[in-house]
């Protein structure tokens, strides 16, 4: 057998490629991968799959085994990438699993010890100075009953009595709802806040749409949406601006959120540009078209609320969370300024400054981790079934003195001081939302300002998909004339907040000037709605 002297074939294992070198290269390519030579020693080879020669092998086999190599290799590199964990911090995000209904209702924190019933009665009735209003709640119905129709100020007087009467029990229905809310996920806290905090607002809407006060039931809805972006909105940014100099809130959720205010308003704005653009059409014949479009158009919205439940709850439960790498850090104000904005904030100061997050980078590739402190426990106020029974409770007081309230709108109206747009648009949802500015501001002194968007923001999405489209429905059922053809003048106000709203959140960032900016924006529409006559009653 004859003796091969040509060219040796070289065999790259990586590239799965073959190079022929000669026998000069290759002995060259050996010395060039001595480690340790020197003069006398022998030189120590490291074995390189790139340039170790290799004895001659057939062309056939030389195809079969490349083609094995580089099989095995593209297998193995699948295999480290499918096995790999994606690092924190880093700019991969983690696959997300959707949310289960154990999940959602596991509290964030763990619960104390329960109170006893005694000790749940007494935090319920004397955990507020609200409380102290409590005493007009016999005051309105006693009034309501004893004066008589022909005198001329029991309206005004009814009307002043259970509106403040349903102060202390909107923060009564807030308190009630906080207890449960420490029973489950941040996610579904926020949700049932936004959820009961709008109860006084379905209940003033449904009264007045019995007795067929469809101007103030339009005027309401639009004004508690108005009151939720701008007021509660405005105080959550500007309360934590005093503490904070700029805080962050999840911008994936919020810009969202505004896509979804959007919608709404258009379909409140689709009915006002159909009548303005049909003018030569009869108005009984405008009327039905309309109110058939309006009927329509809120199946679709409650179906996109029930999306956006699933959406909220399930699907993409993490990004309504206030941890997590989509969320700018909150960051405090420098020694000089903390000194100049002190005396500011003494009564919005919270005792326990917020956690800083720490974050350690060994090299590249290392992990980020947090650094947390001791987990705190949550102690219960009041035990599940007296919350339970005091949402029960307040909700029916509210019902009954919000029918007192209603009834006296048309006399506190008549005398023309005052219009049904200014009750409906500003006083109507100071009251129903007297919960939700107390419950907002509070988390967001203390740094959970998602939760504070999810409460104020969210529960404008509610009125919007929900409430307002519900109330339609109600309406249809009823045989009331009650459409999507809101005021042109509150349509208009309400799709200048929206998009005011929309541009203040788009850095993902707060300060206080954003939160003072929305509050001035309410006052100008609370200024113009005072003087504004509306467009006329809507009869049944």
């Amino acid at each position: 057998m004859s003796e091969y002297h040509g060219e040796q074939p070289q065999y790259d294992i990586q590239s799965a490629y073959l190079t022929v070198q000669p026998p000069e290269a290759v002995s060259h390519s050996q010395e060039s991968t001595a480690v340790g030579h020197q003069d006398g020693a022998a030189p120590t080879l490291v074995a390189s799959p790139l340039q170790s020669p290799q004895p001659y092998i057939p062309e056939e086999r030389l195809d079969a085994s490349a083609s094995t190599a580089h099989s095995t290799a593209i297998n193995r590199s699948q295999s480290q990438r499918s096995t790999a964990q994606p690092r924190r911090g880093t700019g991969s995000k983690p696959h997300q699993k959707a949310r289960t209904l154990s999940q959602l209702v596991t509290p964030e924190k763990p619960l104390g010890k329960e109170p006893t019933i005694v000790e749940s009665l007494r935090a319920l009735m004397f955990g507020s100075w609200f409380n102290v209003l409590l005493v007009f709640i016999p005051v309105s119905w006693a009034l309501n009953f004893a004066l008589p129709h022909s005198n001329p100020h029991k309206d005004l007087v009814v009307f002043i009595t259970s509106f403040i009467a349903i102060i202390p029990l909107a923060k009564l229905l807030g308190f009630a709802t906080e207890e449960l809310s420490l029973r489950v996920g941040q996610t579904l806290a926020g949700l049932l806040n936004a959820t009961l905090g709008n109860v006084v607002e379905l209940i003033v809407a449904i009264i007045a749409l019995v007795k067929c006060e469809l101007r103030v039931v339009q005027a309401s809805l639009v004004g508690s949406i108005l009151s939720n972006l701008l007021l509660v909105l405005g105080m959550c940014f500007f309360a934590g601006g005093m503490k904070f100099s700029e805080q962050g809130f999840g911008l994936s959720a919020t810009q969202l959120n505004s896509s979804l205010l959007t919608v709404s308003v258009i379909a409140v704005l689709l009915p006002a540009a159909f009548h303005f653009s049909v003018p030569n059409l009869a108005d009984s014949v405008e009327a039905m078209d309309i109110l058939a479009v309006s009927h329509g158009t809120a199946i679709i919205l409650l179906v996109i609320y029930v999306a956006y439940l699933i959406f909220q709850l399930f699907s993409h439960a993490n990004l309504y969370e206030d941890t997590g790498d989509h969320i700018f850090k909150s960051t405090e104000y420098g020694p000089q300024t903390q000194d100049r904005v002190d005396k500011w904030k003494r009564r919005l100061h919270s005792p326990t400054p917020p956690k800083e997050k720490v974050r350690d980078t060994e090299g590249e590739g290392a992990d980020h981790a947090s650094v947390d402190e001791e987990e705190e426990v949550e102690t219960p106020s009041m035990t599940l079934l007296v919350s339970i029974a005091a949402l029960v409770v307040v909700t029916a007081l509210v019902a009954v003195t919000a029918e007192w309230l209603v009834d006296s709108i048309d006399g506190l109206t008549s005398s023309g001081k005052i219009s049904k747009e200014f009750v409906g648009i500003i006083l109507l949802p100071i009251v129903g939302n007297a919960a939700e500015h107390l419950t907002a501001v509070t988390v967001s002194v203390k740094d959970k300002l998602t939760l504070s968007i999810g409460v104020a923001v969210g529960s404008s999405i509610q009125i919007a998909l929900f409430v307002i489209p519900l109330v339609v429905t109600i309406a249809w059922i009823m045989g009331k004339p009650l459409s999507l053809l809101f005021d042109p003048y509150e349509s208009i106000a309400l799709f200048l907040a929206v998009l005011t709203v929309n541009y203040v959140v788009q850095d993902g960032k707060s300060n206080w000037l954003e939160g003072f900016i929305l509050m001035c924006l309410y006052l100008i529409l609370a200024v113009t709605f005072w003087f504004y006559p509306g467009s006329g009653e809507l009869g049944c």
